[in-house]
């Protein structure tokens, strides 16, 4: 089954910001550079996975509240040129992870 190691290599991505690609949407750039950084830090210690957040337990979308903005993230699964949706999301070496962090509104 794939699906663990889907999660411990999303895991790993959140928490470090490494070993994949990072997207901050223009409502999150809009914040200042330091609420920014501590927005980032509360997607990479997320850890209030629930059945509606994570149906498939891949660990690969969160949501938050901040300041009176609920911020969303996500993990999606591409292929090596970032043109089509992975095949083999548990492959890294066929796999580029990129996670985008949104307001909600932006979703």
């Amino acid at each position: 089954m794939t699906i663990p190691i889907i999660t411990a290599l999303n895991d790993t991505f959140r928490k470090t910001l490494l070993g994949g690609k990072i997207l901050l949407t223009s409502g999150i750039t809009a914040f200042p550079e330091k609420q920014q950084q501590a927005i980032l830090a509360q997607v990479q210690s997320f850890s209030n996975f629930t059945p509606d957040n994570d149906p498939y337990g891949e660990h690969d979308f969160g949501g938050f509240d901040y300041h009176g903005s609920r911020i969303f993230w996500k993990i999606d699964y591409y292929d090596l040129n970032l043109t089509y949706r992975s095949e083999h999301p548990e492959d890294p070496t066929q796999t580029v992870r990129v996670l985008t962090v949104m307001l909600a509104e932006e979703y």
